[in-house]
């Protein structure tokens, strides 16, 4: 059964949806906050996301927003009653895969909910199982990593953050994006835990090349790229 998580705070048509959603096969999780919302995107697993943009505690846009810049894929289909041009291309922009204005017609909602469940499931065949950057390599279905065609062994958060790393190559990432993505967490400042497994993946990484591939930007977080040591 498909999960579908809807984030509405109209009570109303967050009970449309649920009901009808339901009738028509879903595991329906309905919620009226987005900051919850965002809890149950981060520590469950959803097919797709009904995502309204006008949210009391946290809209839909600075979710969206900060789902993609974590590395979340789960389609999202945004729901608004602002009809400008302006305001659909803000919500893509920020990462919804579909967009729909309120007053809108059930069987449309359906129609595009599994059509993004359709894009979805052909763009999960065609991931990527290997990764590769310079002399690391990381197969995520197998779990090996690879330093210059050498297996090395990693724990699991060491080997999710390799992972997330080699995701997004050569993009500086800051502390909280790690914590959210490795740990689903909120980064707690207080505390060094992600400087600590950098570190050790550093150390596990440079038994196999002189290349140094986890930079530190100051005040920030880390970078994926290769520098000679």
């Amino acid at each position: 059964m498909n999960k579908l998580l809807i984030i509405e705070d109209d009570f109303r048509v967050r009970s449309q949806l649920e009901r009808g959603c339901v009738e028509e096969g879903f595991d329906v999780t309905a919620v009226g906050s987005g900051r919850e919302g965002e809890l149950l995107l981060r520590n469950s697993s959803y097919d797709v996301v009904i995502l309204d943009w006008r949210l009391p505690d946290k809209n839909g846009v600075e979710i969206c927003r900060d789902l993609r810049r974590e590395g979340f894929t789960i389609p999202v289909l945004m729901l608004t009653a602002m009809e400008a041009v302006a305001n659909r291309v803000e919500g893509l922009n920020a990462g919804a895969d579909d967009y729909l204005t309120k007053p809108f017609s059930f069987e449309e909602l359906l129609a595009r909910v599994r059509a993004l469940q359709r894009r979805a499931e052909m763009s999960n065949k065609k991931e990527t199982q290997l990764l590769m950057y310079g002399e690391l390599q990381l197969n995520s279905r197998q779990h090996v990593f690879l330093v210059n065609n050498q297996p090395v062994a990693l724990t699991k958060k060491e080997f999710q953050l390799a992972e997330f790393f080699l995701r997004h190559p050569e993009e500086v990432l800051s502390r909280q994006e790690i914590a959210h993505a490795v740990w689903q967490l909120y980064f707690d400042t207080s505390t060094n835990f992600i400087d600590v497994y950098v570190t050790h993946l550093r150390q596990k990484i440079a038994q196999g090349t002189t290349t140094e591939y986890l930079q530190s930007v100051r005040g920030i977080g880390y970078v994926l790229r290769r520098a000679e040591s």
